[in-house]
Protein backbone atom coordinates (compact mmCIF):
# COMPACT_ATOMS: atom_id res chain seq x y z
CA UNK A 1 0.00 0.00 0.00
CA UNK A 2 2.95 2.23 -1.09
CA UNK A 3 1.24 3.78 -3.66
CA UNK A 4 0.67 7.11 -3.76
CA UNK A 5 -3.06 7.31 -5.17
CA UNK A 6 -4.32 5.62 -2.04
CA UNK A 7 -3.14 8.01 0.42
CA UNK A 8 -6.04 10.41 0.60
CA UNK A 9 -6.74 12.32 3.36
CA UNK A 10 -8.47 10.54 6.39
CA UNK A 11 -10.86 12.87 6.45
CA UNK A 12 -12.81 13.16 3.17
CA UNK A 13 -14.30 9.82 4.74
CA UNK A 14 -15.09 11.85 8.04
CA UNK A 15 -12.31 9.35 9.90
CA UNK A 16 -12.00 10.61 13.50
CA UNK A 17 -9.15 10.31 15.69
CA UNK A 18 -6.39 10.64 13.50
CA UNK A 19 -3.08 9.68 14.52
CA UNK A 20 -0.66 13.04 14.25
CA UNK A 21 2.27 12.26 12.45
CA UNK A 22 4.35 15.27 13.80
CA UNK A 23 6.33 17.95 11.14
CA UNK A 24 7.18 16.47 7.78
CA UNK A 25 11.02 15.83 7.43
CA UNK A 26 12.87 16.50 4.16
CA UNK A 27 15.92 14.59 2.70
CA UNK A 28 19.00 16.76 1.16
CA UNK A 29 16.54 16.06 -2.35
CA UNK A 30 13.94 17.94 -0.79
CA UNK A 31 11.25 15.25 -1.01
CA UNK A 32 10.00 13.94 2.31
CA UNK A 33 11.72 11.15 4.56
CA UNK A 34 9.19 8.20 5.50
CA UNK A 35 9.24 8.02 9.32
CA UNK A 36 8.73 4.62 10.88
CA UNK A 37 5.25 4.17 12.43
CA UNK A 38 6.54 2.15 15.98
CA UNK A 39 3.97 0.91 17.57
CA UNK A 40 4.19 -2.18 20.31
CA UNK A 41 1.29 -4.25 21.80
CA UNK A 42 1.14 -1.83 24.87
CA UNK A 43 -0.51 0.61 22.11
CA UNK A 44 -2.98 -2.03 20.94
CA UNK A 45 -6.21 -1.11 22.61
CA UNK A 46 -5.80 2.50 21.86
CA UNK A 47 -5.48 1.48 18.23
CA UNK A 48 -8.07 -0.89 18.14
CA UNK A 49 -10.62 1.89 19.40
CA UNK A 50 -9.27 4.55 17.29
CA UNK A 51 -10.15 2.06 14.07
CA UNK A 52 -13.29 0.95 15.46
CA UNK A 53 -14.59 4.60 15.95
CA UNK A 54 -13.32 5.75 12.40
CA UNK A 55 -15.21 2.87 10.72
CA UNK A 56 -18.59 3.38 13.08
CA UNK A 57 -18.20 6.88 11.85
CA UNK A 58 -18.05 5.52 8.39
CA UNK A 59 -20.54 3.51 9.13
CA UNK A 60 -22.98 5.50 10.69
CA UNK A 61 -22.32 7.93 7.33
CA UNK A 62 -23.94 4.93 5.34
CA UNK A 63 -26.88 4.04 7.65
CA UNK A 64 -25.63 1.20 8.79
CA UNK A 65 -25.24 -0.56 12.23
CA UNK A 66 -22.02 0.35 14.69
CA UNK A 67 -19.67 -2.31 14.89
CA UNK A 68 -17.92 -3.46 18.83
CA UNK A 69 -14.80 -4.75 19.09
CA UNK A 70 -14.68 -8.83 19.84
CA UNK A 71 -12.32 -10.62 22.13
CA UNK A 72 -12.35 -13.59 19.70
CA UNK A 73 -12.04 -12.22 16.43
CA UNK A 74 -9.25 -9.71 17.86
CA UNK A 75 -7.36 -13.39 18.86
CA UNK A 76 -7.88 -14.31 15.72
CA UNK A 77 -6.44 -11.03 13.76
CA UNK A 78 -3.61 -11.07 16.22
CA UNK A 79 -3.18 -14.45 15.14
CA UNK A 80 -2.97 -14.13 11.22
CA UNK A 81 -1.00 -10.79 11.38
CA UNK A 82 2.23 -12.66 12.94
CA UNK A 83 1.58 -15.65 10.75
CA UNK A 84 1.86 -13.19 7.62
CA UNK A 85 5.12 -11.80 9.11
CA UNK A 86 6.24 -15.49 9.74
CA UNK A 87 5.53 -16.41 5.78
CA UNK A 88 6.57 -12.98 4.50
CA UNK A 89 3.61 -12.17 2.52
CA UNK A 90 0.17 -10.96 2.68
CA UNK A 91 -2.36 -13.31 2.30
CA UNK A 92 -5.53 -14.95 3.47
CA UNK A 93 -4.04 -18.27 4.12
CA UNK A 94 -2.37 -19.41 7.21
CA UNK A 95 1.12 -21.09 7.03
CA UNK A 96 -0.82 -24.36 7.47
CA UNK A 97 -3.00 -23.75 4.63
CA UNK A 98 -6.08 -22.63 7.25
CA UNK A 99 -8.52 -20.65 6.07
CA UNK A 100 -10.02 -17.15 7.79
CA UNK A 101 -13.02 -19.35 8.54
CA UNK A 102 -10.95 -21.73 10.44
CA UNK A 103 -9.08 -19.18 12.75
CA UNK A 104 -12.52 -17.10 14.22
CA UNK A 105 -13.72 -20.67 15.15
CA UNK A 106 -10.15 -21.70 16.81
CA UNK A 107 -10.74 -18.80 18.52
CA UNK A 108 -13.53 -19.45 19.66
CA UNK A 109 -16.13 -17.07 17.67
CA UNK A 110 -19.49 -19.21 16.86
CA UNK A 111 -20.94 -16.37 14.70
CA UNK A 112 -20.59 -16.32 10.65
CA UNK A 113 -17.07 -14.52 9.35
CA UNK A 114 -18.10 -11.54 7.52
CA UNK A 115 -14.90 -11.08 6.22
CA UNK A 116 -11.10 -10.27 6.88
CA UNK A 117 -9.37 -7.30 5.37
CA UNK A 118 -5.10 -7.78 5.41
CA UNK A 119 -2.17 -5.47 4.84
CA UNK A 120 1.47 -5.36 4.63
CA UNK A 121 2.61 -2.06 4.88
CA UNK A 122 4.41 0.78 6.67
CA UNK A 123 1.32 3.10 6.99
CA UNK A 124 -0.47 3.87 10.51
CA UNK A 125 -4.09 2.05 11.08
CA UNK A 126 -5.71 5.13 9.47
CA UNK A 127 -3.03 5.54 6.50
CA UNK A 128 -4.49 1.71 6.04
CA UNK A 129 -8.04 2.27 6.41
CA UNK A 130 -8.42 5.00 4.43
CA UNK A 131 -6.75 2.58 1.43
CA UNK A 132 -9.15 0.04 2.43
CA UNK A 133 -12.35 2.68 2.16
CA UNK A 134 -10.14 3.21 -1.07
CA UNK A 135 -10.75 -0.10 -2.97
CA UNK A 136 -14.52 -1.05 -3.72
CA UNK A 137 -13.96 -4.68 -2.98
CA UNK A 138 -12.61 -3.66 0.56
CA UNK A 139 -14.83 -1.26 0.86
CA UNK A 140 -17.42 -3.48 0.77
CA UNK A 141 -16.21 -5.54 3.32
CA UNK A 142 -15.90 -2.66 6.31
CA UNK A 143 -19.67 -1.41 5.16
CA UNK A 144 -20.97 -5.01 4.70
CA UNK A 145 -24.65 -4.92 6.59
CA UNK A 146 -24.61 -7.60 8.13
CA UNK A 147 -21.46 -6.80 10.37
CA UNK A 148 -21.54 -6.70 13.86
CA UNK A 149 -18.40 -7.53 15.47
CA UNK A 150 -14.93 -6.74 14.82
CA UNK A 151 -11.36 -7.67 15.54
CA UNK A 152 -8.33 -5.60 14.72
CA UNK A 153 -4.55 -6.06 15.67
CA UNK A 154 -1.00 -6.16 13.92
CA UNK A 155 2.16 -7.76 14.06
CA UNK A 156 5.43 -4.99 13.68
CA UNK A 157 8.86 -6.26 11.85
CA UNK A 158 11.97 -5.28 13.54
CA UNK A 159 12.44 -3.36 10.12
CA UNK A 160 9.01 -1.26 10.94
CA UNK A 161 7.21 -2.92 8.55
CA UNK A 162 3.44 -3.94 9.83
CA UNK A 163 0.81 -6.20 9.15
CA UNK A 164 -2.95 -5.21 10.06
CA UNK A 165 -5.32 -8.22 9.84
CA UNK A 166 -9.43 -6.82 10.26
CA UNK A 167 -11.67 -9.37 10.86
CA UNK A 168 -15.43 -9.00 10.74
CA UNK A 169 -18.42 -11.46 12.13
CA UNK A 170 -22.24 -11.68 12.82
CA UNK A 171 -22.81 -13.17 15.90
CA UNK A 172 -26.20 -14.30 15.01
CA UNK A 173 -25.63 -16.55 12.19
CA UNK A 174 -23.13 -19.52 11.66
CA UNK A 175 -20.22 -20.05 9.72
CA UNK A 176 -20.23 -23.03 7.52
CA UNK A 177 -17.82 -26.34 9.00
CA UNK A 178 -14.23 -25.08 7.54
CA UNK A 179 -12.72 -27.28 5.05
CA UNK A 180 -8.93 -27.85 5.80
CA UNK A 181 -7.67 -27.50 1.76
CA UNK A 182 -4.80 -25.81 1.65
CA UNK A 183 -4.70 -23.18 -1.07
CA UNK A 184 -1.50 -22.46 -3.91
CA UNK A 185 0.53 -19.42 -3.23
CA UNK A 186 -0.95 -16.71 -4.88
CA UNK A 187 1.28 -13.43 -6.21
CA UNK A 188 1.97 -11.11 -3.21
CA UNK A 189 -0.34 -8.11 -3.26
CA UNK A 190 -0.34 -4.66 -1.06
CA UNK A 191 -3.77 -5.88 0.79
CA UNK A 192 -6.28 -8.27 -0.21
CA UNK A 193 -9.84 -8.99 1.43
CA UNK A 194 -12.18 -11.79 1.62
CA UNK A 195 -16.01 -11.94 2.51
CA UNK A 196 -17.82 -14.94 3.19
CA UNK A 197 -20.59 -15.44 2.03
CA UNK A 198 -24.05 -15.65 4.00
CA UNK A 199 -25.44 -18.57 4.30
CA UNK A 200 -22.26 -20.78 2.95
Amino acid sequence: MLRPSLLCVALAFGVSACVDPGPMREGADGRPVPVIYRISQSDLPQIQFRMLDSINTLRARSGLQQLQLNAQLNAAAATHSRDMSAQGRPWLFGSDGSSPVTRVRRAGYSGRLVGELISETFETEIETLTAWMNDPDTRNVLLDPSARDMGFAFHQDANGKLWWTLTLGNPFEQSPVPQFVPAPAPEPEPFAALTAPAGQ
